[in-house]
């Protein structure tokens, strides 16, 4: 099979996360710079964090599907490093950028840092096969009923076995977060042995345009923001 074949259902189910991403980042900077109404809180509200929760999930599901792919793909250590190489350097662009817009909350291990540590992962237990099913179970339990304070500081909140959630504009810990990487890769290595046609079918030709934007996640996840808040300020300033 050729390493070029594309996944156009995988494609478009990614970029509706990405969708969703942009829009729900549009409502956080809208609402940063007090053009929402009511004045909403991102923090606590279940609405907001329900969906974060969702959009994360789904990122890192397709993730692990992708790496499911990648796998049956025959995908060459160097391919998958320059790709890894990529993601860490945006994510300490991700860092760099929040510390100088949020000081007081910059992201240390948002998730294109989880992201990093949880692709090395899962590309060294894929050959575990049916086994990842217990272990994404076990990732996913674990850091509700391990914790402690030691892991309450920036050095090791990566872990997620923390008793408080840090203060950051985006935490995506190694767990729970793992397990819900591990489960795409599981599935995807299921679907590949016995229901293929899953994930080859053809995309009815409307969602093509969804399928082609979700080849393009890191660089959509790096410019989304930048746009929005540029967007937004500009709005702001032409309404005054």
């Amino acid at each position: 099979m050729p390493q070029h074949e594309r996944y156009d259902r995988l494609d478009a189910l990614r970029a509706l996360a990405m969708v969703w991403m942009a829009l729900f980042h549009l409502s956080f900077d809208l609402n940063f710079y007090r053009l929402l109404q009511p004045p909403q809180n991102f923090y606590a509200d279940p609405f907001w964090t329900g969906q974060r929760t969702a959009i994360v999930s789904l990122f890192l599901f397709c993730a692990g599907l992708s790496q499911a792919l990648a796998q049956d793909l025959g995908q060459r250590p160097a391919r998958f490093w320059w790709r890894w190489a990529q993601i860490a350097g945006c994510a300490l662009l991700v860092s760099l950028g929040s510390w100088f817009m949020f000081p007081r909350s910059w992201i240390s291990f948002g998730v294109l840092h989880g992201m990093a540590v949880m692709l090395v992962l899962a590309r060294a237990l894929a050959p575990l096969g049916r086994g990842l099913w217990p272990l994404a179970l076990l990732a996913l339990l674990l850091p509700h009923v391990v914790q402690h304070p030691v892991f309450d500081n920036r050095w090791l909140n990566w872990t997620g076995l923390v008793t408080r959630k840090p203060v950051t504009e985006d935490y995506v810990p190694v767990l729970p977060w793992l397990g819900v990487m591990l489960l795409g890769l599981a599935a995807g290595q299921w679907l590949l042995a016995h229901r293929r046609g899953l994930l080859s079918g053809a995309l009815p030709a409307a969602l093509m345009p969804l399928a082609r934007l979700g080849r393009w996640p890191l660089t959509f996840y790096m410019v989304h923001q930048p746009v929005l808040i540029a967007l937004v300020l500009a709005y702001a300033a032409m309404t005054k």
